[in-house]
């Protein structure tokens, strides 16, 4: 597969005490766990010096107390979960990245990606930089650290590198004195910041790791924002905000976030039971349960049932020590882990007319294995539902969606996609009624270009995509 994209969750820690922030970032990353399982790292800034420690695996495999220990005690720390499909899933590719300079050091967790990654590098390249990986984490962090160079301070630089940065991108990056909340001029990706009791700011991709941690949502970052926490408090620079539509991706209510967050004051739980409301109205059906595909479909499920009047029942148990097949990287693997990491609930479902409620249907592959789970275990009529449209388009901006010849809507008809995945029948989400999830208008105020095709910049062609590969290739 080819034209795969990144998703990951970015956490930071500010104090002005010595704390056990180490610690603090370690759960802060286990509630971001579900943004990426195949790598992890944390650093921490204890007056200037910067430990760090990063690996392949799950925050809980990867940190032991013993190297939370050895991270030891700071005012400062920036973690980092990611999944990449881009380069190899090795050490080498994890976050957060650290970076010396002639000014002093740096450290970058970045969410998102950039469409003019390939030129940035290529650019960088031409004039003598080498690179160590293949995310684009690197090359924003060359462009900050090269516009260091002639400006007083990090968050100058940080402010200059945005007019050459295009696409997704929220950062968290940690300077010897301050740590720094960017978003993109889009706001493609959530970012927000809160504060606990004790003063501590916290940056998070999502609100649900600042309650993990005690911390009070105090509020988003907006689209283009830069804000500062340093020693005198914290401030902001909006020179690039309001530049741009509004394009949050609909797909973190949709699927990405986890359902106790809220995002940009917007509860993802009560969009997704929204939009399993309209499913409901849109493609109702004769049933006897409605039963959703945990985690992210059981919200969505909750709507149908209560607008249909149809009872909600539960229909599988989930294994929560497998990750999502979705981020898994190449099909195979998420075959194997389709096949242990659900169960279904027989009782539930034995000669009974089944709604089976999904977040998304990407590939299809794992769908049809879900609904032969549903009939081995008696379903009479399994009638699927997906509470998002359907996946024609693929994502440049940081979500997983494949490309075109790898989407089940652009490869069949709505009445063969039933038939392929062995339903009896099969209903999406209207596009047109993404708006009412979140309450914005109509084709405003999000990016739905997976869905639409309407992308808000730029895309990278597929020669640039393939030469980028061809020499990250070329080069391992």
């Amino acid at each position: 597969m080819s034209g795969l994209r990144e998703e990951c969750g970015v956490f930071g820690v500010f104090g002005t005490e010595t704390q056990d922030v180490a610690s603090t970032t370690y759960y802060g990353l286990f509630a971001l766990q579900h943004r990426g399982q195949e790598s992890c790292g944390i650093v921490v800034n204890d007056d200037g010096i910067f430990n760090s420690y990063k690996d392949t695996g799950l925050v809980n495999d990867v940190f032991t107390q013993q190297n939370i220990e050895d991270l030891g005690q700071g005012q400062m720390a920036v973690g980092h979960v990611r999944y990449g499909t881009t380069g190899h899933n090795d050490r080498l590719n994890s976050q957060p990245i650290l970076v010396n300079h002639h000014k002093g050091r740096m450290a970058l967790a970045h969410n998102g990606n950039l469409v003019n990654s390939y030129e940035l590098r290529h650019d960088l390249e031409m004039e003598g930089s080498i690179f160590h990986t293949t995310s684009d984490t690197e090359v924003i962090s060359y462009i900050i650290t090269k516009e260091r160079i002639h400006s007083d301070s990090i968050e100058e630089a940080v402010n200059k590198a945005m007019n050459k940065l295009q696409g997704a991108y929220s950062l968290v990056i940690m300077s010897p004195s301050k740590l720094i909340a960017v978003r993109d001029e889009y706001g493609y990706r959530p970012l927000c910041y809160g504060q606990r009791d004790d003063g501590t700011y916290i940056v998070a991709s999502e609100t649900c790791a600042l309650d993990a941690v005690g911390a009070k949502y105090i509020r988003d970052i907006e689209p283009g924002e830069i804000v500062i926490f340093d020693a005198d408090g914290v401030r902001n620079i909006d020179d690039h905000c309001n530049k741009k539509p509004h394009q949050i991706c609909i797909f973190e209510y949709l699927y990405f976030a986890r359902p106790d967050s809220v995002i940009e004051g917007k509860s993802v739980h009560g969009a997704r039971v929204k939009a399993g409301a309209c499913l409901a109205m849109e493609h109702p059906v004769q049933a006897d349960v409605v039963v959703g595909v945990p985690d992210s479909g059981l919200d969505a499920a909750i709507g149908y049932a209560r607008q249909s009047g149809i009872p909600y029942g539960i229909g599988f148990i989930k294994n929560k020590y497998i990750g999502r097949t979705f981020i898994a990287p190449g099909q195979k693997v998420r075959e194997d882990k389709v096949r242990i990491k659900l169960n279904v609930l027989a009782d539930t479902v034995r000669g009974k007319r089944v709604v089976l409620v999904d977040d998304s249907i990407v590939r299809g592959t794992t769908c049809a294995r879900i609904v032969r789970l549903l009939r081995e275990a008696g379903a009479t009529e399994v009638h699927m539902r997906s509470s998002a449209p359907p996946f024609t388009n693929p994502c440049y901006y940081g979500t997983d969606i494949d490309s075109k010849e790898n989407l089940i809507a652009c490869k069949y008809p709505l009445e063969q996609i039933a038939e392929v995945i062995g339903v009896d029948s099969m209903g999406y989400l209207d596009i047109n009624h993404l708006n009412m999830l979140i309450g914005n208008k109509p084709g405003e105020g999000f990016c739905d270009g997976c869905f639409s095709g309407n992308y808000a910049t730029a895309i990278p062609t597929e020669g640039e995509k393939d030469r980028f590969e061809k020499k990250i290739s070329e080069k391992e």
